[in-house]
């Protein structure tokens, strides 16, 4: 898919529209588990917190008031990451009770200003330094007892745990929507690709159109493109009946001049030895020529270009080598032909002998005694197409490069005592042009011009 292309538009913004909201979903799925294993923790902290309390406001009898021990292990353990904390805030000097696993250190108050710590019930809830800079998940709770005192508890949790349990989440959550992430973008894929085929069908059938395989767009087409295909049929079939109308007015106007251009050909021949008679004959015999000419022209512009079609060159261009030496025989010019057997032109036939005898003729009209023709078959270039190159020369007088420059315009002639109306090289371009092909002139090894004529191959 081409970044100009519709297809790639479609993809591009499905399958980022798809990755944000993947990702958007994940980053939210993985704060919701956060906070629910923060819950569960703290609600584990919090039984150990209600415990402490009630050793404090409520001792055994025959007990100290603050507790040794609230029945489990890793508070025994030093450092063990599992801590609690008592303080009587109301004495002169703050007396602090910790456990065993604390060791010599301190638990950290958590301020109850500060954004980390989060006030529910009573209680102050957050993430703080503890020993050894370990990451603790801290539950506080303030006791007020009267006389008895005022107690600051604290039970605290090493937030390793909190931590393992999000990666190990975020690894299996990563890992899923990774799949589902790439499985979304391959059917995105292949909805727009199935979604678009009948646009290619379309294109396809417009090429079909354009190179003369089809006449109008066939088949069923979804509801969306339908009134397109309508239209383009409609489109294609006006022009054909805008072409067929300017044929027929280009044959009716070749009708009505015929009659006309042929009286004055006969009233001339009649007075064949009055000068302005004969000058009379020469120019209908020009004016009859270029009519011809440009029927022919308007012939070739209206009907279709069948490349489809293949010719094999070498017939073509031996008969017109022996036509072409029929035709001078007077002046015995000899042509010698070289073409390979496997050459083949994409095109129709009229019009290769169309441009090739117009080369050939005017080479002749030129050479002083030799004329050329030779045929390169090219196969399929990067591009993947190939071309047939048809160079004819002849060892004439040649033209200098303006000459060459101008000498395939319309009517354009630098001898008036040569036979012809000046457009026969104007004639080949315009029909090479409508192949996509071009001629070129250039000096020719044997003394005179050489016109080199690509066009598409098969």
């Amino acid at each position: 898919m081409r970044t100009n292309s519709l297809a790639f538009r479609l993809f591009f913004w499905a399958a980022g529209l798809t990755v944000a909201i993947l990702i958007i979903t994940g980053v939210v799925l993985s704060s919701l588990y956060r906070n629910a294993v923060e819950r569960a923790f703290d609600r584990r902290l919090d039984v150990y917190l209600r415990t402490l309390v009630a050793d404090v406001a409520s001792p055994e009898e025959g007990t100290e008031k603050f507790p040794q021990s609230i029945g489990e292990p890793l508070f025994e353990l030093p450092l063990s990451g599992w801590y609690w904390q008592v303080t009587r805030l109301d004495a002169a000097k703050p007396e602090v009770h910790s456990s065993r696993s604390l060791w010599d250190s301190n638990l950290p108050r958590l301020p109850e200003n500060d954004a980390p710590a989060v006030s529910s019930g009573g209680y102050l809830k957050g993430y703080a330094s503890g020993p050894e800079e370990a990451r603790l998940r801290v539950v506080q709770r303030t006791v007020d007892l009267g006389d008895d005192g005022r107690y600051l508890i604290s039970v605290a949790g090493e937030a390793t745990d909190i931590d393992e349990d999000m990666k190990s989440f975020d690894r299996t959550i990563g890992a899923i929507f990774a799949g589902l992430t790439l499985a979304l973008i391959l059917t995105t894929a292949l909805q727009v690709r199935l979604g678009l085929a009948p646009l290619k069908r379309i294109s396809e059938s417009l090429a079909a159109i354009r190179s003369g395989r089809a006449e109008r767009l066939e088949g069923e087409f979804p509801l969306e493109i339908a009134p397109l295909a309508r239209e383009t049929n409609a489109l294609i079939e006006a022009n054909h009946e805008i072409v067929e109308r300017a044929r027929t007015h280009a044959g009716n106007l070749a009708h009505a001049l015929k009659t006309p251009l042929s009286v004055i050909v006969n009233e001339a021949a009649a007075r064949a030895n009055d000068p302005l008679a004969q000058k009379v004959m020469e120019q209908a015999d020009l004016m009859r020529d270029q009519m011809v000419r440009q029927l022919e022209r308007a012939r070739l512009a209206a009907r279709p270009i069948v490349l489809g079609t293949l010719i094999d060159v070498p017939p073509v261009v031996t008969a017109l080598a022996r036509t072409m030496e029929k035709l001078h025989r007077d002046r015995e010019i000899a042509i010698a032909v070289d073409v390979p057997p496997q050459a083949r032109f994409r095109g129709e036939q009229q019009d290769l002998e169309e441009m090739i005898g117009n080369l050939v003729d005017n080479a002749c009209k030129w050479a002083r005694s030799r004329v050329a023709i030779e045929v390169v078959a090219e196969d399929a270039a990067a591009n993947g197409k190939s071309k047939v190159r048809v160079i004819v020369d002849d060892d004439g007088p040649g033209l200098s490069p303006a000459e060459r420059e101008s000498v395939a315009r319309r009517g354009q002639r630098f001898d008036e005592s040569k036979p012809g109306s000046g457009l026969g090289l104007s004639i080949v371009v315009e029909l090479a042009s409508l192949y996509k092909g071009v001629l070129t002139l250039d000096t020719s090894p044997i003394g005179g011009v050489r016109a080199e004529l690509a066009l598409p191959g098969g």
